[in-house]
């Protein structure tokens, strides 16, 4: 099962993808929007399908559909850099003993389709390829055994950087803050549809059509589960957080010579048995 969020009837709603459709549904029990049914079991979530999609104006098909990001407004975005060994070292960088944590804020989001903006000041504009995970229940001072049961599902993410503002400082958040530089979707695939953890995942980005960077996510230093025990160690994830966990090598800047994405360049980031978020890249007015 794949839900998106999607602009319908004026505002914002959540739709399941069956096939070449979006059936738009309700408002969800909790009202929640898209995590509101990720939390519902599946049948419920396939019979509020199956009654919405017998009023044709509930039935969108998804080419013509105005997807927003899979989650338009998060609470928190909590991201990780260096969490793949072959990315930390193609930057010169040792192996962390200590996650490299960094935040993202909700206007710096695109839309799978979206054209992301590469801004006037800088022509540095990265891609990395990412699993994003969102979160469905409150969760603090988690541990191995019941981390997960704080996930609803999982997304793509690509966490499009400026890497001369990046480095401007000692902390990365100025170069990852840019708007609509960081688009996630198209979709969430619920936790239950995935390995646990989302582990053993191909992960891969394609720059106009040529694979950039290949890799698995069973490779992440910090996997979900203790990602995730790290986190609520320090604060208290809730419903409709998203981490994001970090990229393998092969990204632009560390190429010779670099590769960075400009004005008609498409990138595509896909996911095993989750999907291909694609975008086109604009320069900023």
């Amino acid at each position: 099962m794949k839900l998106v969020t999607l602009s319908h009837a004026g505002g914002p709603a959540v739709g399941c993808v069956e096939q070449q459709d979006v059936v738009v549904l309700p408002a969800p029990p909790s009202g929640q929007g898209l995590v509101g049914w990720l939390q519902q079991p599946a049948a419920q979530l396939a019979q509020a399908a199956a009654q919405a999609r017998a009023t044709p104006a509930n039935v969108v098909r998804l080419s013509d559909a105005k997807l927003l990001p899979a989650l338009p407004r998060p609470g928190k975005i909590v991201c990780l850099g260096l969490n793949y060994a072959d990315h930390a070292a193609e930057g010169g960088h040792k192996k962390p003993e200590y996650p490299s944590f960094f935040l993202r804020v909700p206007s710096s989001l695109a839309a799978h389709g979206e054209a992301l903006l590469r801004p006037r000041v800088s022509d540095r504009f990265d891609f990395e390829a990412e699993l994003a995970v969102i979160i469905g229940k409150p969760g603090r001072h988690l541990d191995a055994q019941n981390a997960l049961d704080v996930v609803a599902g999982y997304t793509c993410f690509n966490d499009g950087s400026l890497r001369d503002y990046q480095r401007k400082t000692t902390q990365w958040t100025i170069g990852k803050n840019f708007d609509r530089t960081g688009p996630l979707g198209p979709w969430v695939v619920p936790a239950s549809e995935l390995p646990p953890g989302a582990t053993g995942l191909k992960i891969e980005s394609r720059l106009n059509g040529q694979v950039m960077q290949s890799s698995n996510t069973s490779n992440m230093l910090s996997p979900v589960v203790e990602t995730l025990c790290l986190l609520t160690e320090v604060m208290t994830l809730e419903p409709g957080d998203v981490i994001a966990m970090g990229t393998p090598s092969g990204v632009g800047y560390a190429r010779n010579p670099p590769v960075f994405m400009k004005a008609g360049d498409r990138i595509e980031i896909e996911i095993e048995k989750i999907g291909v978020l694609a975008n086109s890249i604009v320069d900023e007015e």
